[in-house]
């Protein structure tokens, strides 16, 4: 299945920026790269890479390698990525890599696996770039609480409680995402693949890899007026992130 992500690039790339969104530059991108916990003589392998936020963020010395299928976005990461340690490369991240190397230290899946139909051979590829007990870190729009067109935000105004609606989680979805609704002119389509997490867990498992850690990342910003409260203990209980960070074993 395509997910038109070349043709998604320009609006994502207006979107993100060089540096990233809001939630890119406060939880996310610190958050991995205290997973990662890269030195000097590493060398990071990015699929999914986007414009390369991740790139600008890591340390200078390590060798970085981009992937990613929108050639738009490859564009943008090369105009803007100055470093010459940094390479990138068009590639479909299920398939056979455009690079030579096939000892990377470390690998990430920034907020990329769900937009790909079949995550487990993304997994497959990671492992096999990945030199002996190489690190993988993926994040993840948290697949409990974060399901397109599945969960919303409720109030109960007698509790006075904030609270989140599930209404499927178990059943692997596609799920269609329009990249700008409500407007005149004909909206870019791409897809959200959903699969709950034993069958991540799977996936790590049957790519190689053991899972070190878990963490769930809320946001981190805070609400003022009257619903306050209850807006920042439902944004603390109820977190916007996944993160894994796993180590390859086969």
């Amino acid at each position: 299945m395509k997910t038109s992500w070349q043709q998604a690039g320009p609006w994502y790339n207006n979107l993100v920026g060089d540096k990233g969104q809001y939630y890119h530059e406060h939880v996310v991108l610190p958050n991995t790269l205290k997973l990662l916990a890269l030195r000097d003589n590493s060398s990071l392998l990015d699929l999914g890479c986007g414009q390369g936020v991740l790139a600008r963020k890591i340390p200078r010395n390590v060798f970085y390698q981009g992937v990613d299928a929108a050639s738009f976005l490859i564009k943008k990461a090369q105009e803007s990525d100055k470093n010459s340690n940094h390479r990138y490369a068009i590639g479909d991240i299920t398939k056979v890599l455009p690079i030579s190397k096939r000892d990377f230290s470390h690998a990430a899946i920034v907020l990329a696996l769900q937009n790909i139909e079949f995550p487990e051979k993304a997994l497959i590829t990671a492992s096999h770039y990945l030199d002996r007990s190489g690190i993988l870190v993926m994040v993840l729009n948290h697949p409990c609480f974060r399901i397109p067109r599945q969960s919303s935000w409720g109030i109960d105004e007698k509790n006075k409680l904030q609270y989140r609606r599930i209404n499927r989680y178990m059943s692997p979805m596609q799920i269609p995402i329009d990249i700008n609704p409500g407007t005149r002119s004909r909206s870019i389509q791409t897809w959200s693949f959903h699969v709950p997490l034993q069958d991540i867990s799977t996936y790590l498992f049957k790519a190689g890899f053991v899972i070190e850690r878990m963490e769930e990342w809320s946001s981190d910003k805070e609400s003022v007026g009257r619903a306050a409260k209850m807006e920042n203990r439902s944004r603390n209980e109820i977190p916007l992130f996944m993160a894994i960070r796993a180590r390859k074993v086969v």
